[in-house]
């Protein structure tokens, strides 16, 4: 009898499991395989192998701001008949099903945590390879910035679990901000209006700074390498006189609008390096206007990874840029990374982008 109901008291709790949700899964979900950017696409050959494999190309194509050519994704394919239970597992899928007789024009569709959790499932249909190849290439920066905000995402998740206490004290009683930084950036520096934490490899770096808002003019890319440039000189010198840090090639620079938490931000994307030293890197910026101080606030990721590959490593600082919770603001465990582009608009986004 105590047999019987101990599997009886077994049954109920898994039974309960089941039926728990968390954002409409279940609790006994499995966990997702896979490396962080790393996509399976479900494909035949004659879509994958075609001459013009527009999706390869796509998913091919290099990050921008980095030092050497590394590729946006890991990109692993398997044919439709071989989409087993266990790679339906990976964290991040694209299927390819182009069927005449079931469609007569190109559509995204995107599913979240289907088969394992985290889990993004993005699904292309089509009604011939000409027409799923066009519009693929033209959609090329919609499929790639959607997985990338997916990742970012997780990586927003995970310093929301565990980040760096002693760097979001820091910037409080700095800055009045709060931001959430990987733990292991242990060493950190002051300065005036200024801050700096760092690796104890000094591989991953974050630097803050704030000055007054001037204008419309402040959100340029000469203004902003400009003032880049005057503070980390003054705050990152080298080892030896007349060595500091400054942008390597203004010319270089990528800039763009984007949106955080709804609010307008400026991002810049480029190559530091150290004046009359051989130390250089990638780097990423976000520029925000504090309203309620009347400044304008800067946070910044760079990586010093000699010899080595820094992809992953500027994406993680990126990501935690978008964590900066400016005094006015709440913090946010989720955010749509660039709100031209959350995962509910893919799809309009795509339809907008193949009408221009």
């Amino acid at each position: 009898m105590k047999r019987l109901a101990f599997y009886l008291s077994l049954a109920l709790v898994v039974l309960a499991l089941a039926s728990c949700k968390g954002e409409g899964k279940s609790l006994i979900t499995p966990a997702s395989s896979g490396r962080p950017y790393e996509i399976l696409v479900v494909a035949d050959d004659n879509c994958w192998m075609s001459p013009d494999s527009a999706l390869f190309h796509v998913l091919d194509t290099d990050v921008p701001g980095l030092p050497q050519p590394e590729r946006s994704f890991r990109i692993s394919r398997v044919r439709t008949a071989y989409y087993d239970r266990t790679m339906r597992l990976f964290r991040n899928i694209i299927m390819v099903d182009i069927n005449p007789q079931l469609y007569t024009q190109v559509k995204f569709k995107y599913s979240r945590d289907v088969y394992a959790s985290p889990q993004m499932i993005m699904v292309i249909q089509a009604p011939n390879q000409e027409e799923f190849a066009n519009y693929v290439s033209q959609n090329g920066n919609v499929i790639i910035d959607f997985f990338t905000r997916a990742e970012m995402n997780r990586e927003i998740k995970t310093l929301e679990k565990k980040h760096n206490q002693t760097i979001s004290a820091k910037v409080g009683s700095l800055f009045d901000c709060d931001i959430w930084m990987p733990v292991e950036m242990e060493s950190y520096k002051e300065g005036k209006d200024f801050f700096w934490s760092s690796t104890n490899l000094n591989d991953m770096n974050f630097v803050m700074y704030t000055f007054p808002f001037r204008d419309e003019n402040t959100f340029t890319k000469a203004y902003f390498i400009h003032k880049r440039d005057s503070v980390m000189k003054v705050n990152i010198p080298g080892e030896r006189e007349g060595m500091y840090m400054e942008t390597a090639d203004s010319a270089f620079v990528e800039v763009r609008n984007i949106a955080v938490k709804g609010d307008y931000a400026f991002e810049a994307r480029g190559l530091w390096e150290m004046k009359n030293d051989a130390m250089g890197g990638p780097f990423v910026s976000h520029m925000r206007v504090d309203r309620a101080n009347a400044r304008v606030v800067v946070v910044e990721g760079f990586v010093y990874n000699p010899g080595k590959l820094k992809r992953d490593q500027i994406r993680r600082l990126n990501a935690a840029l978008y964590t900066l919770k400016l005094p006015s603001e709440q913090a946010v465990s989720e955010l749509p990374v660039d709100s031209t582009l959350t995962e509910e608009k893919v799809e309009h986004k795509a339809e907008q982008t193949s009408n221009k």
